[in-house]
């Protein structure tokens, strides 16, 4: 039986007819053997010389190069080393223990970008650093116009981040772990952990960005989520970044916190007063050279504050600017504006019992020169209520202006006692010491309201005015008073005050009694006024006087603001005849911590000894357009009882 006959496959019957389809598949099989058999570490040395060629650095593959073939090509390369900058004093920028990408294959045959989809690197390090020809990842090379691959996602197995700016005593060791990305396919986000020095500080730092592979498109933002912390200084960033290397366009929110505002300037070189502990929420952002915080809402110490901050960095020096408001201020919290020491204790007395420790009350903190030199501001600060067990304020409109050294508080005005007090400072820190000058004026504050404590002040009315314009040289509050020349002046009106008081002031003993024992009541007052010259921290009494239909009280003496020491004598010269009045001068003395006032027992009985001329005793003209004197036969403050 005759065998059937074998067919040959039409590709073999190619093959065999066609000798050069022979000599194709020959060549595809041998370059198939070659490839499998390749030593892919040839390709070491022409691929170094490349990397060096574009970066212009040394670049190393110190361990094996190999690569597997397939739709996705897949490369594998240890142990490489990217060299630094000629000027670091650190051999290496970057280096990692192996790197394997895969490179689409399709993407090499057409048009556009080629597409790696996945990189992973195990222990990579980096090291950012700043230098005198700026940073290290500026390689001195000009785009070539080459379209950039298409990279997809990243992963990093234990990796290390470093940032070193010298110049600025800043240096930041991070590490940098990928984690699972939320959802199939997307690029894996990094979480980050360190800390180091950031100008001077040190401070710790953890959080959690997107894949670093996002920066490559600098139009799209790149989101993050970090916590800082340096000393007590908390900062919590979260939102998105564009363009991230050159942190011109972002949009944040900030909230920071710590124990002391003042604590920043160190590491943002804001120049802040001394404040309580704070905690702010707000927005930040970027515009150009401006650097924003929008919106922001929070405590300071007792007080909330909100409103709109942003510094102005590339001119001669930073400039601050800032719309503040509050609806409730705690008074003790603005302590460090005028060189106390702020607290929140929340009973108002901290701050008093730690300045009369010392026997002193004026703030005598040094201002700190090279703050109030260090940038310009402009700063606004409305304050609806203000809360202080010591001072009657109602609220508060200042506005701060700094400018090459200069401090100008203009307007510094409160709302206090039902009327206004309305003021302006100017300190040049260009001298030294500061050369500081105060003007004030006092309109329409009501007597019973200043002593809102006293029992005895309750039925007390009259509206009081004055002004203060005095200057002097120091750096601190104290010094500044203690050395001030000027002149001080302050009156009151018509209006009423407790009969008791001016009894006991007169030690008037059998109508003081009778007032204890049967009930007070109150005397109309013609005026009350004050003038003071002011020389060499010294206030010298030119005019003191108390005039009410019943007692006429005078005074002389001065007060000493450098040694904060009182040496006042008032004399009350009562209206009426009562037998058991003895007239004796009542002595003001000892200090602002710890004031005495005494009747002078050495004078019981010297009817009449006054050692002032009654007879000139008058208001000063410049009070006379400020209060109200009234009409009638009384209206002669002073004089008709002072002879």
């Amino acid at each position: 039986m005759t065998p059937a006959p074998r067919h040959r496959s039409r590709y073999l019957d190619a093959i065999v007819d066609h000798p050069k389809s022979t000599a194709f598949a020959a060549a595809m099989l041998a370059l198939t053997v070659l490839l499998v058999l390749w030593d892919w570490n040839w390709f070491k040395g022409p691929v170094e010389r490349a990397v060096e060629a574009r970066t212009g650095r040394s670049f190393e593959i110190g361990g094996q190069l190999d690569v597997d073939l397939g739709r996705v090509v897949t490369i594998r390369a240890d142990a490489l080393r990217l060299g630094n900058a000629p000027w670091s004093e650190q051999p290496l920028m970057a280096s990692t223990e192996r790197l394997e990408l895969g490179v689409d294959v399709r993407s090499l045959l057409l048009p556009g970008r080629i597409r790696i989809p996945d990189i992973r690197l195990a222990k990579p390090s980096l090291r950012l650093e700043t230098g005198p020809d700026g940073g290290n990842w500026d390689f001195g090379r000009s785009d070539d116009g080459g379209v950039p691959p298409r990279l997809g996602r990243l992963w990093i197995d234990d990796g290390h981040l470093s940032f070193v700016d010298s110049a600025r005593d800043t240096e930041i060791e991070v590490d940098v772990a990928s984690r699972q990305a939320r959802r199939a396919g997307a690029a894996p986000p990094v979480e980050l952990d360190g800390g180091g020095r950031w100008r001077g500080s040190d401070f710790r730092l953890h959080g959690r960005a997107e894949s670093p592979l996002d920066l490559q498109d600098t139009e799209q933002p790149y989101r993050i989520d970090l916590r800082a912390s340096a000393g007590a200084t908390h900062a919590h960033a979260r939102g998105a970044l564009v363009n991230v290397f050159r942190l011109r366009d972002f949009d944040l929110r900030l909230a920071l916190s710590g124990d002391d505002l003042e604590d920043l300037y160190p590491l943002l070189g804001i120049a802040l007063p001394p404040t309580p502990p704070y905690s702010l929420d707000g927005r930040f952002r970027r515009d150009g050279d401006t650097w924003r915080y929008d919106g922001f809402a929070g405590k300071v110490g007792d007080s909330d504050l909100g409103g709109d901050a942003s510094v102005t960095v590339g001119g001669e020096r930073p400039f601050f600017r800032a719309q503040l408001t509050s609806k409730l201020l705690d008074f003790d919290d603005l302590a460090g504006f005028i060189g106390g020491d702020p607290q929140a204790d929340g009973d108002g007395t901290g701050e008093q019992a730690r300045q009369a420790a010392d026997g002193r009350v004026l703030p005598d903190t040094p201002y700190r020169l090279e703050k109030l030199n260090a940038m310009d501001a402009d700063v606004r600060l409305r304050a609806q209520r203000i809360e202080s067990p010591v001072l009657p304020l109602d609220d508060m409109d200042g506005r701060l202006l700094l400018e090459d050294g200069v401090v100008r508080l203009q307007p510094l005005n409160f709302g206090a006692a039902g009327g206004e007090i309305r003021s302006s400072i100017r300190m040049n820190a260009r001298d030294q010491p500061i050369r500081t000058r105060l003007d004030a004026e006092l309109r329409g504050l009501d007597l019973g309201r200043l002593f809102p404590d006293a029992e005895l002040a309750q039925e007390a009315t009259g509206d009081i005015a004055g002004h203060l314009a005095i200057a002097g040289s120091g750096n601190s509050i104290a010094q500044m008073l203690g050395s001030a020349d000027g002149d001080i002046a302050i009156g009151m009106g018509r209006g009423q005050i407790s009969n008791l008081l001016l009894e006991l002031a007169g030690i008037d003993i059998a109508e003081a009694l009778a007032f204890l024992l049967t009930g007070d009541r109150v005397i109309p007052v013609r005026c009350a006024f004050g003038d003071f010259a002011v020389q060499d921290g010294v206030m010298d009494v030119r005019a003191l006087a108390f005039d009410t239909t019943d007692t006429i009280i005078v005074g002389e003496g001065s007060i000493d603001l450098g040694e904060e020491t009182l040496d006042l004598v008032l004399r009350p010269r009562p209206k009426d005849r009562s037998i058991l009045t003895l007239r004796s001068p009542l002595v003001v003395d000892g200090t602002f911590a710890d004031p005495d006032i005494r009747p002078d027992l050495g004078r019981l009985g010297l009817r009449g000894a006054l050692a002032v001329a009654l007879g000139s005793i008058a208001p000063p003209a410049a009070l006379l357009a400020t209060i109200e004197m009234g009409g009638g036969e009384n209206s002669d403050c002073g004089g008709e009882y002072a002879k």
